[in-house]
């Protein structure tokens, strides 16, 4: 039998912060649709954990960097779920190099799982859903001109840009916004000295925790008089940067 709830589908559910909006989302009723590529042990495990929630919980893979085009992902995900109603684009690749760094490879690969398929599955969710939500997953970096991350930050500024392009297409219907979190879920090489480091830039002086993220998705979807908006999770970081002035000079002796 099929539910009659709303339905999600996370992309890149499986792991780390895709994971916890899966798990926030099963905790507001929705029944959950986890993508996953390479991690099916961890996509098995979080549809068991998500499944004790009360809520249904099918897991879909399907490789984005393959070079086919990922929109039957959405078809496959509302025969399942005909509720479907919310779409959180999570998935992501992250290379670090500046342009003299970024081989074509590099460059094609970044675009593809950050930008291109979260374009693609925007579109197909649109054709297919009659209202919901889309949100972007996307990074505080979209701030700043880091050319240390070019192919990726590029990558990252492109679908900021088109969560508010695609707000205006899609609406009444869709709304569409975008999350970008600071320090709150780094990579495992990353130092204690490091996150150290990170926290003296920002301004509420900590790191955040997942549940802050959750607070957002929570945030977004209840309030259905916002569309378009980047909702930044990340204690201030993204406003760290005030420029050089007058006021701030100190000329040497």
């Amino acid at each position: 039998m099929m539910s009659d709830r709303q339905a999600a589908l996370v992309t890149g559910g499986a792991i780390r912060v895709g994971r916890h909006f899966a798990e926030t989302l099963a905790q507001l009723g929705y029944d959950v649709a986890i993508h996953y590529n390479s991690s099916a042990r961890p996509a098995e495990e979080a549809a068991r954990e998500i499944r004790k929630l009360g809520v249904e919980c099918e897991i879909f893979p399907c490789d984005f960097l393959s070079g086919n085009d990922p929109s039957p992902l959405i078809e496959r995900v509302a025969t399942r779920f005909p509720g479907l109603s919310v779409l959180i684009n999570c998935a992501s690749i992250y290379n670090a190099a500046p342009t003299t760094e970024t081989s074509l490879a590099m460059l094609q690969q970044e675009f593809m799982v950050n930008f291109f398929t979260p374009f693609l599955l925007s579109g197909a969710f649109a054709r297919l859903v009659e209202q919901g939500n889309i949100i972007n997953i996307l990074d505080n970096k979209i701030a700043f001109q880091q050319f240390h991350y070019q192919a990726y930050l590029l990558a990252k500024k492109a679908l900021a840009e088109f969560t508010r392009m695609a707000a205006m297409e899609f609406a009444p219907r869709i709304r569409v916004n975008g999350i970008a979190p600071g320090v709150i879920m780094p990579g495992t090489s990353r130092t204690d000295d490091y996150i150290a480091w990170r926290v003296q830039g920002i301004p509420l002086k900590r790191q955040g925790q997942v549940e802050e993220l959750g607070k957002a998705l929570r945030y977004i979807l209840d309030n259905e008089y916002i569309t378009g908006q980047h909702l930044y999770v990340d204690g201030g970081e993204s406003l760290f940067h005030i420029g050089q002035n007058a006021e701030v000079y100190a000329p040497e002796n």
